[in-house]
């Protein structure tokens, strides 16, 4: 709106300006306005007819034949009024201003207006593609961000899989820590409910959670295993995608512990430079192969397509497969 009325703003002035300046004789500047609003009018008459009307029609339609017939009989039409008025109001029909008289001013004055409502009517199909495009924006965050939150919705029963089989683990050996792994869970549902729901948490939070994980995993190895967790730089004021880190280090147990082995390990390093954020995680392998080593699973998939809904092109991921360890760096760019 604010385009248009600054365009006919300009579009007046014009007139206005042409006519003080070019006309041999002397004009008033009240009836230069009187005449260039004439001008200006008809013009918006014209082209508003086929901005509202014929166009919106035609876009419905997609009849060209159907389109120029309702637009050119009343285009004909207001162009003799207006040639008509513009002769009476400048000589009252004397005919000594021949120019406007003649052809040339008849198809001058047909040209300036039909160059009018094009420009007008490009002005629609820009409106109209500024709206589709935004449009289509709005949708495709609509489908990513419900894809994130079927991804994440995913990692929840994963991970409370895993942990209920510990915790039956743990009420079936009638561990005294059941109670604590009950508290333990519970704290990081609420976690995982309400702080998921959010795109960026606090990388602190995110820490703490992983904390959190770990030391369930400690009750249940009975701390038989060195687990190592090293965090270097601030991590206070920096966010991340929740959930982001959780299936790097559930892997790493999956995959990498086994309580009967004495040269298990699991070491953990988390490293924040500026914006630059390295998450490292090293696993021993199980030398038992089973039949669920060396599956990567559903949960890494997920994580992966998370990180290119996130991270897009702000990530590196690095697998390393030695022969005695497996190590993951993630790198990634924080807001």
């Amino acid at each position: 709106m604010l385009f248009h009325i600054s365009f006919w703003w300009v579009y007046l002035s014009f007139f206005v300006y042409q006519i003080t300046t070019f006309r041999r004789k002397e004009i008033e500047l009240d009836q230069a306005l009187f005449h260039a609003g004439v001008q200006v009018a008809f013009n918006m008459l014209v082209s508003y007819l086929n901005y509202f009307i014929f166009l919106p029609r035609f876009l419905d339609k997609k009849n060209v034949g159907r389109y120029l017939l309702e637009f050119t009989v009343p285009f004909i039409i207001l162009i003799w009024l207006r040639v008509q008025l513009q002769r009476y109001m400048i000589d009252g029909y004397t005919y000594h201003e021949h120019y406007f008289y003649s052809t040339t001013y008849v198809i001058q004055t047909a040209g300036t207006t039909l160059f009018i409502v094009i420009f007008i009517a490009m002005l629609r199909f820009a409106k109209d593609w500024f709206e589709l495009e935004a449009k289509k924006k709005e949708l495709e965050n609509e489908r990513l961000t419900a894809e994130l939150t079927f991804l994440k919705a995913q990692i929840n029963p994963h991970f409370l899989f895993n942990t209920l089989n510990n915790l039956y683990y743990l009420a079936y050996s009638k561990s005294e820590n059941t109670t604590e792994v009950i508290a333990k869970l519970s704290q990081m549902m609420r976690y995982m409910i309400h702080e998921s729901n959010y795109p960026q948490v606090l990388l602190s939070q995110e820490i703490d959670y992983m904390q959190s994980y770990i030391s369930l995993e400690r009750l249940r190895l009975n701390n038989q295993i060195p687990i190592q967790f090293d965090i270097e730089g601030n991590t206070e004021s920096a966010k991340i995608a929740p959930l982001i880190l959780i299936t790097f280090l559930e892997n790493a147990f999956k995959h990498g512990v086994n309580g009967n082995d004495p040269s298990a390990f699991v070491k953990l390093l988390l490293k924040v430079e500026g914006k630059e954020c390295l998450f490292r995680v090293e696993n021993s392998k199980i030398r038992v192969v089973s039949s669920e080593a060396g599956k990567s699973g559903i949960g890494l998939q997920n994580v992966k397509r998370r990180l290119d809904l996130s991270y897009s092109g702000k990530y590196q991921l690095t697998v390393s497969d030695k022969p005695e360890s497996y190590i993951v760096e993630l790198k990634l760019t924080l807001s």
